[in-house]
């Protein structure tokens, strides 16, 4: 309890400070005066103002360095808005300021919504058709307001003064500078409606606008929680927007704001109480993507993890014993290094380029979207078929043998190739993050991301190829190297089987039959090549052969239909938005979790923490609803669900409490008891009520 008030207390105290900064700029006004501005405030009029008409003032800020920043109309969690008192003639009116788009600043925990470097506000001024005013009079007024840096707010104190000529004049170009700045008014309202804990609003913008990453300032003061996390879902002509309501905080009739664009524009809204569209698109905003260097050395770790997978682990091995088997010579072992990592790199950049592409063209696809094609799972089948009888010494792949002369630098960029694309389909500890953010990241740091995983999954091949040491340390070449080999036909055989697995949850097992019957021609074919490898015959006929074979079975075999979901222990229901914001509107916890067939990792959680009696009763004693997101195949709802939470494949696991404005995530890897516990936790936690991750 003491820890979920921290935020509230600091925001009070925040409050309370600019409150007494306030009063001490009011009261205090000959030590204000006396110091020097550390943000000056000047008034300027456009034109001149004829009776019965209008013209327009601005107050311009000029900070008198980067260090000082000033504050929007609501300033946030601590701060304080900009206050004028007018001394007004008889008949002049001055209208409200229109601000442009302002800055969010996060100092300490506490949001505020700032201005950095010159800026300015804009208002009308009017002059009554009838005031007593035929000549250019002054405008006077007295302007509060705070200045501050990271570290200390000083009150500052303007007095503004300024003459307004009167008759008619032209615009000022000046002043046209000054409306371009400002966020623009949108010319219909937008709508609002209230959860227990959020506010929904529905913000009309063209679907066809690239809104970049978003965020809404409220006008209204105590309404929301400032620093915590917007979501964003596009529906149609309407950007639908909800943020955690305040605690105890105001639930205004009317509200208005300014909602800035990824592009540093803003548009400026006045929303009514009325119907918000669930559903749409969820858009991410990426604001709280962790620093580059965290990303690169998280996709770095991930593709090490990679190699202990048990389709990659055979290759990496071979690769190593046939680099022992070249003798150690320097120079060529750092060649091949080298033209392997090329190889996985190159194959990392071309998954990562391809799948940036077809989201940029509107595809709603993920990490591993290869996989979502049975095309690919066919292709991914056979080849683990090849490579199982290549193992068994069936025949030879150049680059790999361990049983001629030393690898080619062609053929370990071609090994290189094949490591990664049996690879990447996973998604283990340390990837969730890059991949999720290489998502929304520009396109270059994106693809930094692909490159790093790609190195990573190198890794420990180039530190062989690079360190005399550690191949000196390899067990010498001799016949136990062809064991060796064989050996590594059990992991790559698995591989196999766990692929027929896949076909099967495809297809059936008339799919799995036919793709069976190719996958059996296909290794006749390479037995023969390997039979004319040995007798030093051509084997470039079988290679043939073998090719027209698989272009064969990618063009015959008949597309499956989609497989009936399974039964499980959890008594799940196929996920949906909607179920999920029904569920929570009725104030049910709710467990959701996304899987696949194709998931390593997500099958071994299932056995090990899910499909248990035990997890099967606590959340039936928590009365909560299991929702299960099936992405074996490609689902584009499952994808921008994904996308909206940051991660870009399988699995993910959410935990929503009761009242929580944002779930729980269960870490990637599950322990037996990591659901139980989460279930049987009592509501209202610090980590629930933050939203908080549990890993």
């Amino acid at each position: 309890m003491i820890r979920a008030s921290v935020p509230i207390i600091a925001r009070l105290l925040g409050v309370l400070c600019a409150a007494l900064l306030a009063t001490v700029a009011v009261q205090g006004q000959g030590q204000a005066q006396a110091q020097d501005a550390n943000i000056a405030a000047h008034l300027q009029v456009e034109g001149p103002v004829a009776p019965g008409g209008e013209t327009r003032i601005a107050i311009r800020f000029t900070p008198r360095s980067d260090e000082w920043h000033g504050y929007w109309s609501n300033p946030g969690d601590a701060g304080l808005g900009m206050q004028v008192e007018w001394e007004l003639p008889e008949g002049v009116s001055v209208g409200p300021f229109r601000y442009p788009p302002p800055k969010t600043l996060l100092i300490g925990g506490l949001m505020n919504h700032v201005f950095e470097g010159d800026y300015a506000v804009v208002a009308p001024l009017r002059l009554a058709k009838d005031a007593p005013i035929d000549a250019p009079f002054e405008l006077r007024g007295t302007a509060n307001y705070l200045a501050c840096t990271d570290k200390i707010c000083v009150p500052q104190r303007a007095e503004l003064r300024a003459v307004v000529p009167v008759g008619e004049g032209a615009a000022s170009a000046e002043f046209v500078r000054y409306s371009s700045a400002l966020a623009a008014p949108l010319d219909r309202a937008a709508r609002f409606a209230y959860t227990d804990n959020t506010l929904r609003l529905a913000i009309p913008l063209p679907e066809a606008l690239e809104v970049g990453a978003p965020h809404v300032f409220i006008g209204n003061r105590e309404m929301v929680q400032y620093a915590a996390p917007q979501t964003f879902r596009r529906n149609g002509d309407m950007l639908v927007a909800e943020i955690p309501l305040a605690e105890d905080g105001v639930r205004p009739a009317a509200l208005s704001g300014i909602i800035r664009l990824g592009d540093g524009t803003g548009l400026a809204f006045d929303a009514e109480p009325g119907t918000v569209p669930t559903g749409g698109k969820p858009i991410r905003t990426g604001g709280d993507l962790p620093p580059w260097w965290m990303l690169i050395g998280a996709a770095l770790l991930g593709g090490l993890v990679l190699n202990i997978m048990p389709c990659v682990f055979p290759i990496l091995s071979l690769k190593a014993l046939s680099l022992a088997k070249a003798g150690g010579e320097e120079r060529a072992a750092r060649k091949d290094a080298l033209a392997y990592t090329a190889g996985v790199v190159f194959a990392c950049l071309a998954l990562g380029g391809v799948l940036l592409a077809l989201r940029a063209g509107g595809e709603s696809v993920g990490w591993a979207f290869q996989l979502q094609q049975p095309g690919v799972v066919i292709v991914l089948f056979l080849l683990a078929a090849a490579l199982t009888a290549n193992f068994l010494g069936t025949f030879e792949i150049p680059g790999m043998a361990i049983t001629g002369g030393g690898a080619s630098g062609r053929g370990s960029f071609a090994t290189g190739l094949l490591a990664a694309f049996v690879a990447t389909p996973c998604t283990g500890p340390f990837m969730a993050a890059a991949l999720g953010a290489a998502l929304v990241l520009p396109w270059p740091l994106a693809l930094g991301l692909f490159a790093a995983l790609g190195l990573g999954i190198a890794l420990p091949f180039l530190v062989v190829g690079f360190v005399p040491a550690i191949r000196q340390r390899l067990p010498r070449p001799g016949k136990w190297m062809e064991t060796f080999r064989r050996w590594m036909a059990l992991p790559m055989g698995l591989t196999t089987l766990a692929l027929g697995w896949l076909l099967w949850r495809l297809g059936g097992w008339s799919w799995l039959a036919i793709v069976l019957g190719f996958a059996v021609v296909v290794v006749a074919l390479l037995a023969l090549a390997g039979r004319a490898q040995r007798a030093s015959r051509p084997a470039l006929p079988y290679g043939l052969a073998l090719a027209a074979t698989s272009l064969v079975a990618l063009l015959l075999i008949p597309e499956p239909s989609a497989p009936e979901a399974s039964a499980d222990m959890l008594a799940s229901q196929p996920f949906s938005a909607t179920a999920l914001a029904e569920a929570r509107a009725a104030n049910r916890p709710v467990f959701v979790y996304f899987t696949a067939d194709w998931c390593l990792t997500c099958k071994v959680n299932e056995g090990v923490a899910l499909e248990r009696a035990e997890t099967a009763q606590a959340l039936e004693e928590a009365n909560a609803l299991v929702l299960r997101g099936d992405w074996t195949r490609r689902d584009p709802d499952i994808t921008a669900f994904l996308t909206q939470q940051g991660v870009a494949g399988v699995p993910l696991y959410l935990w929503y409490a009761p009242g929580a404005a944002q779930p729980v995530r269960l870490p990637q890897v599950l322990s037996p008891r990591s659901v139980i516990d989460r279930a049987r936790s009592k509501p209202g936690t610090p980590g629930e009520r933050r939203g908080g991750s549990s890993r």
